[in-house]
């Protein structure tokens, strides 16, 4: 076995336990934090298949932005209303019965998939994605920069009213 694929074995059962901590944690604050290095360890399996786009992005959007939001969230109201942020609903049979299911079914697709590994070297990805969303794809990416812009607008004036309201 080769140091990169052990490497990857060793992210994906980190992620994996990262994961099982968010799943099955009462506490709140654990679970966003668990969900921290559940999104990091996502990111370094991102980046070991060479998909380095992909890796920067979910470092970026998930791990630096939603989660940063999460935590400030769960901290902020647990401070304001005195209260203890813990799930007060935990049904742990259903969930496991649900959590089986979507594994068996998982095995079997991959069972069915016939896979087939190719031996290449990695290359970067985001020099293609690049050249694409400045040449072929300009007008659908700069339509979705407008679009956001009027969504983030948008947001800033309901937010506004309602705090003057």
């Amino acid at each position: 076995m080769r140091p990169a694929d052990l490497l990857f074995y060793l992210f994906a059962a980190l992620t994996f336990a990262a994961a099982c901590v968010v799943v099955f944690s009462r506490n709140l604050l654990y679970a966003a934090l668990a969900l921290l290095f559940t999104l990091a360890g996502v990111a370094a399996l991102y980046g070991l298949l060479g998909a380095d786009f992909l890796a920067v992005t979910q470092v970026l959007v998930y791990v630096g932005g939603i989660l940063v939001l999460i935590l400030f969230g769960v901290m902020f109201t647990q401070r304001i209303y005195d209260l203890k942020a813990e799930a007060t609903s935990f049904k742990r049979v259903r969930a496991a019965l649900i959590g089986l299911v979507t594994f068996a079914v998982l095995v079997a697709v991959g069972r069915a998939v016939p896979w087939q590994v190719e031996e290449r070297a990695l290359e970067p990805t985001s020099v293609g994605l690049g050249d694409l969303l400045l040449s072929r794809y300009l007008l659908p990416f700069e339509a979705v920069s407008v679009l956001l812009l009027v969504v983030l607008i948008g947001a800033v004036r309901v937010g506004k009213k309602e705090v003057e309201d």
